[in-house]
């Protein structure tokens, strides 16, 4: 029999105190069980942030319960096992000290058989200060690490980024943040359970390696039972005979359903259990969902160096999607439901993959499970970034057994794509300046753990899936980790350095795994942080809000190179998330379209708590401007338009390579559509160059015929005798993408700077109907609406919906050209009818904004 046990109950106080012991969450931590009680304020409004320090840097104990009951007792081995301690931990059970732990992402498990008494068994963890322990360790060995954190940081298995990032607070967390409980067995247990894949012309034939830890000589049998998503069940066993503990069944999966990144398919998953039986008790059981596919990361070389290609199923995919960080400061807190929601809104806006990012977490199960169903592919980093990281034989050892476990717990899952070394490590020691800084025994341990350790651990517990050193990387150690030609890239060009949007279109990567562009969040969230005389762009607790030191100077910058400077504060939060998508939009629109480009992942798609910073999400789940434009730049059939100064034979004037210099839109208007589609995809272009009151001075409509997963220039048009100094503020061309009659996409492209367009009040009206699954609001324009803007508010100028909720339309921050209309879906909200949503709707445009 196998008996869990949960804690009963559990409690805290700072160590080697006789304060009063407060009630603690199991899975938890320190700061928001004193939250809880009271005795500190939000860390997350205005500055309390500072007030709260005093928490990491103090020591603390846990008290924890088990009621133990005699079916444990009689259990032959009972085990203490917990799947995560944040991160110093000294752990006794009763009066015995187990161990001193020293990994957040670790897994531990202790034998207490002997220390067992029926009724109340204490646990006690004392955690030491992690960050007492690593300014003290720093003292003695600096190491580099990110300027924004707490300094010592590489010196400890934690979460760099909980020690602050150019985005996130100095809020480290401490306690027992994963489950905790007391496991028993009799004669054996499964140790490891390994899934592998097949794909043959018959099917798919799954091979599962169980190797199990036993106390005593006994037959066994190992019951391997496959259940399809439709029913279907299929069953095979063997015998450990004796003292044998390892062995392997192969079980074949007839008409295989197979799974699929979102947008290319369906995503099966089919329920493998592993029953460990002696006789007719049940000794151990594990159970996992799988999705059967093949995965290739494609490198072949080509006309433009060497490729960096997914393949599943043997189809190569461009990878959209964004890059994920800990959805929040205080991991414990994140409730299923709102990690459903943020990654449903990454598969709403066709997004196919996401990059845990190095600075991060291995997120739990229920990440990776709901990735799985989303359709999600997982770039996976280890859990290292920016920084040098100590090289002794106790660091690698601890590393050693982390990564096996990380490995061995997430190996099954469909959506994992990629094991990758570090985020940006390889990058610091080329270009950063590290080597000279640093001895070079530091670079020496980097080789040995990112080209030795590393990949060999993936290839001996997971041989069915890429590793990739570092990101950014050509894949060459130490080599151009920024080459255009092979590997991933970083384009920090553009907001870091400075550069235009359009600088985006001299870096035709070949795989783009992180870019960005920042924005301040929606008024709602920045109202949960900040009182409203606070609302000032360069005010205290605005810029307590703001990581990147030159954050909103950049903002404020770019925004003078787009847009008139704002009337109000709420058209100021409108106009950066405005930016925010148009830089994004800008690059993704090129690197969809360039052959050479397999991906782009921009950073970043959430928050860890309220703040200004390149998520399209914000901590609590809205959306920005950036995610709606999501949606469209990342749809399956894409057009795309782009302006030039020169005609096509033409050597262009200028590159957009100056800080930035903004590159003026020409007369040359190029068309490209793509499809992602695996089918071929017919369909029309249709387009006017018309001015903002709709008076149509060329017009044209061109038949498009696309492969599947093909591209092509649909156009090139010459406005040379439309447009001249004369007009170009009040004429903009238009573009659609048609199937048939049903519009899939309507665009606009202004040939001046949206601040120096002849725009008027565009007489925008509404409309709305009640639908079966909600509303249809119908939007129209007298005259030329930029980037339209729907929004609901209560009377009292609130939300419509409460601070950790979202309304969520089908678009929003689009175009309308004059005698257009667009239509709009938005979900039922309970309680509401059209007389309430037609109180509530407000529809602005660009001209409102000043």
């Amino acid at each position: 029999m196998i008996t869990f046990l949960e804690p009963s109950t559990a409690a805290l106080r700072a160590a080697d105190t006789q304060d009063p012991w407060i009630p603690a969450q199991i899975p938890g931590s320190v700061h928001t069980d004193l939250l809880a009680a009271g005795h500190i304020p939000d860390p997350f409004v205005a500055d309390n942030e500072l007030d709260v320090q005093w928490v990491a840097e103090r020591d603390w104990e846990y008290r924890v319960e088990f009621e133990v009951e005699a079916a444990l007792l009689d259990s032959e081995r009972v085990f203490l096992v917990c799947d995560g301690l944040d991160t110093l931990a000294e752990v006794s059970f009763g009066d015995r000290f187990l161990e001193q732990t020293a990994n957040q992402f670790r897994q531990y498990r202790w034998e207490v058989t002997g220390d067992l008494v029926q009724g109340s068994n204490t646990v006690r963890l004392r955690f030491p200060s992690t960050v007492a322990y690593m300014l003290a360790r720093q003292a003695e060995e600096p190491l580099i690490g990110p300027s924004q954190s707490i300094p010592g940081g590489p010196h400890v298995r934690k979460a760099p980024c909980q020690f602050g990032w150019d985005w996130g607070p100095q809020l480290p967390p401490i306690g027992v943040w994963r489950p905790m409980r007391l496991e028993g067995y009799t004669t054996a247990r499964l140790a490891d359970v390994h899934i592998r894949q097949d794909h043959g012309a018959d099917g798919v034939t799954l091979s599962v390696q169980v190797a199990a830890e036993r106390w005593q000589a006994a037959d066994l049998r190992v019951l391997l039972r496959v259940t399809s998503p439709t029913g279907e069940r299929w069953e095979r066993s063997i015998q450990l005979e004796g003292e044998e503990v390892e062995g392997e069944m192969a079980l074949a999966i007839p008409e295989p359903q197979l799974w699929w990144p979102n947008g290319y398919g369906d995503q099966p998953l089919y329920e493998v259990e592993v029953l460990l039986y002696e006789g007719g008790m049940l000794r151990d059981a594990e159970r996992s969902r799988i999705g059967l596919r093949t995965l290739v990361l494609r490198r072949q070389a080509d006309d433009f160096g060497t490729s960096f290609t997914f393949v599943i199923n043997g189809v190569p995919i461009f990878a959209k999607g964004a890059n994920w960080i800990p959805a929040d400061s205080f991991p414990t807190r994140l409730t299923e439901s709102h990690l459903a929601e943020l990654l449903g809104s990454a598969a709403a806006v066709n997004m196919n993959m996401l990059r845990v990012w190095g600075g991060g977490l291995y997120e739990d199960d229920r990440f990776y499970d709901l990735c799985d169903a989303y359709g999600l592919l997982v770039w996976q980093d280890f859990i290292f970034s920016c920084s040098i990281y100590p090289g002794d034989e106790a660091f690698f050892d601890n590393v050693r057994v982390e990564a096996v476990q990380s490995i061995r717990r997430l190996r099954h899952h469909p959506s994992l794509a990629l094991w990758c070394g570090n985020n940006e490590m390889e990058w610091g020691w080329v270009n950063w300046g590290w080597s000279e800084r640093m001895d070079p025994i530091h670079k020496a341990h980097y080789d040995e753990l990112f080209h030795q350790l590393l990949p060999d651990l993936c290839a001996a517990h997971d041989p069915d899936r890429p590793y990739w050193p570092s990101s950014p990387s050509s894949g060459v150690p130490f080599d151009d980790p920024e080459s255009l030609r092979a590997g991933d890239t970083h384009n920090w060009e553009v907001w870091h350095g400075g550069h235009p949007f359009e600088h985006y279109r001299n870096h035709s990567s070949r795989f783009v795994s992180e870019f960005g562009f920042q924005s301040l969040p929606p008024l709602e969230t920045i109202g949960t942080y900040a009182d409203e005389a606070d609302w000032n762009m360069t005010s205290y607790i605005m810029e307590h809000h703001q990581r990147n030191a030159a954050g909103n100077g950049k903002i404020i910058t770019y925004m003078t190179a787009h847009f008139r400077l704002p009337k109000d504060f709420a058209s100021l939060v409108y106009l950066t998330q405005l930016l925010q998508a148009e830089a994004v939009r800008t690059g993704v629109e090129y690197w969809r379209r360039h052959p050479a480009t397999a991906g782009a992942l921009y950073w970043q798609l959430n928050d860890c708590w309220p703040v200004a910073s390149w998520a399209s999400l914000d901590y609590y789940g809205r959306w920005k401007a950036l995610h709606y434009a999501a949606r469209r730049f990342y749809a399956p059939v894409l057009l795309t338009a782009e302006a030039r100064t020169h005609a096509p034979d033409s050597p262009a004037t200028t590159h957009a390579t100056g800080y930035l210099f903004q590159p003026q839109p020409g007369p040359f208007v190029d068309l490209f559509a793509v499809n992602d589609t695996v089918e071929p995809w017919q369909g029309t272009v249709r387009w006017s160059l018309e001015t903002i009151d709709g008076e149509v001075l060329a017009s044209g409509t061109e038949p498009v015929d696309l492969d599947g997963l093909g591209s092509a220039q649909v156009s090139a048009l010459n406005f040379e005798t439309q447009i001249d100094p004369s007009n170009e503020r009040s004429v903009v061309f238009v573009y659609e993408c048609l199937e048939g009659d049903a519009r899939l996409s309507l665009d606009v492209l202004s040939f001046v700077p949206s601040k120096h367009l002849a725009l008027s009040d565009p007489c925008l009206a509404s409309g709305v109907r009640e639908t079966t699954d909600g509303f249809e609001i119908e939007i129209t324009a007298e005259k030329l609406a930029r980037f339209v803007w729907l929004a609901l508010e209560t009377a009292d100028g609130a939300s419509a919906r409460s601070s950790h909720h979202s309304v969520v339309f089908s678009d929003n921050f689009f175009d309308l050209p004059a005698g257009r209309s667009a239509r709009v879906i938005l979900p039922a909200i309970e309680g509401w009818d059209v007389g309430r949503l037609e109180a509530a709707l407000r529809v602005r445009s660009l001209v409102d904004s000043y």
